[in-house]
């Protein structure tokens, strides 16, 4: 499934030395304060790289965020907030934003910031592994697991985090609950595609296929939908991307609810169904074009240029060509005016995310070494100067990992072992 995905780049940030020595009083404070730099370091350097298993940034992720709970959660008895959290400043560039940071003493913003970061490498690492010539089964399940947990993160975030942060109202950051839903939405919509593509290759019932195809359009459909509010140069080719899926997921399942149709010999409703198909098929390769010619962040899908896309509008055109036959030698019925409703529910394989839970406490941040913790001694926000802009932040140097340009041996894209 190479270029079937559209990928945001991943958010740039300062290096930290988090060395605060009127704050760390100790040894113990001090070894922190070591360990919170070289993971955060770590991690940082890992999601460059989506070719990483899991497990390797899943532990790189566990070591940080366990360390950086200490700066974040109230930590002694009566205390309302962390007395540490709004210490150290954090720095972040923003994924629809370009280059400049914005920058904030709040660690949750950090959390929230570093959170988003892993998850886009989940979905660059599940866009890797689908851009093989032919994934087998084991890899298709590691590409719906990898978005599954991205969509958790994502949720996360926005239900979690989010509400905690002051002065969190510029539009189209990544905090921004509307970018968070369009993540969260496409992260399961893509799930959705994996399972979509596996009913396809199990020949399963073209009702069930219809109707998966039918959600999946609709989650795309919802990520469009929640950046309606924000500026058009910021998130236009995002959007475009969203359309072009949500109306060929539409075009599918309108051309698998016609095979249903046609079985039941409602061949009348089963061409119109196959002719709005057939239509928003069109508009679906329109839409590829726009969105090669958009300018926007991120690395661009080709999904016109996928097997899969090339070869299903022929298909449900011979189709549709076929009912026309049968209809005009057998059946004799009258087309309906307005296309077939598509009130599907797929009884089967709708995805849901993979629940997210922060890394428990790290063990080094004990009731004493909190204690011994100076908080007043910490560098205090500088005020405005003249509105200056920050300055840039060179963007992150993502490994760049080839795509196939071969076809898969199978239609979907998946093969079924």
């Amino acid at each position: 499934m190479a270029y079937w995905f559209h990928r945001n780049p991943l958010k740039a940030t300062i290096a930290l030395t988090f060395e605060l020595r009127g704050v760390s009083t100790s040894d113990q404070t001090r070894k922190i304060f070591s360990d919170l730099r070289q993971t955060r370091n770590r991690l940082l350097e890992l999601l460059t790289d989506p070719t990483h298993d899991r497990s390797i940034i899943d532990k790189a992720m566990s070591d940080y965020m366990s360390l950086l709970q200490g700066l974040i959660m109230p930590m002694a008895d009566g205390e309302a907030e962390n007395k540490l959290r709004r210490t150290i400043p954090f720095k972040w560039t923003n994924t629809l934003l370009g280059n400049t940071p914005v920058e904030k003493f709040d660690s949750i913003f950090e959390c929230a910031s570093m959170a988003v970061n892993v998850a886009l490498w989940y979905t660059k690492h599940a866009a890797k592994i689908a851009a093989k010539d032919e994934p087998d089964m084991e890899e298709a399940k590691e590409v719906h697991k990898c978005l599954r947990i991205a969509a958790g993160i994502f949720s996360y975030i926005k239900t979690e985090l989010i509400g905690k942060l002051e002065d969190n109202t510029e539009k189209g950051t990544d905090t921004d609950s509307r970018v968070l839903e369009a993540y969260f939405n496409q992260c399961t919509a893509e799930a959705q595609e994996v399972t979509f593509a596996q009913a396809i290759e199990r020949k399963l019932s073209s009702s069930l296929t219809s109707a998966l195809a039918f959600e999946t359009a609709q989650m795309f459909k919802r990520a469009d939908d929640s950046l309606t509010s924000l500026d058009v140069k910021d998130v236009g080719k995002w959007r475009k991307y969203f359309q072009l899926k949500s109306d060929f997921y539409m075009s599918c399942a309108y051309s698998y609810h016609g095979e249903t149709l046609l079985a039941q010999d409602k061949c009348g409703e089963a061409i119109r169904g196959l002719q709005e198909g057939a239509k928003l098929y069109d508009k679906s390769a329109t839409l590829c074009k726009e969105y090669a010619t958009t300018k926007g962040p991120g690395t661009s899908a080709k999904p016109q240029d996928h097997l899969f896309f090339r070869k299903f509008g022929p298909i449900m055109k011979r189709t549709l060509e076929k009912c026309d036959r049968e209809n005009g030698l057998i059946y004799h019925q009258k087309l309906p005016f307005d296309p077939p409703q598509l009130e599907l529910k797929a009884t089967y394989g709708l995805v849901s995310p993979e629940d997210f839970t922060t890394p428990s406490l790290s063990p080094l941040w004990t009731s004493d070494c909190y204690q011994q913790m100076n908080e007043k001694m910490a560098p205090k926000p500088e005020g405005k100067k003249d509105d200056k802009k920050p300055s840039d932040l060179p963007p992150v140097k993502e490994k760049e990992v080839p795509m196939s340009d071969k076809d898969p041996k199978t239609f979907s894209g998946c093969s079924v072992s």
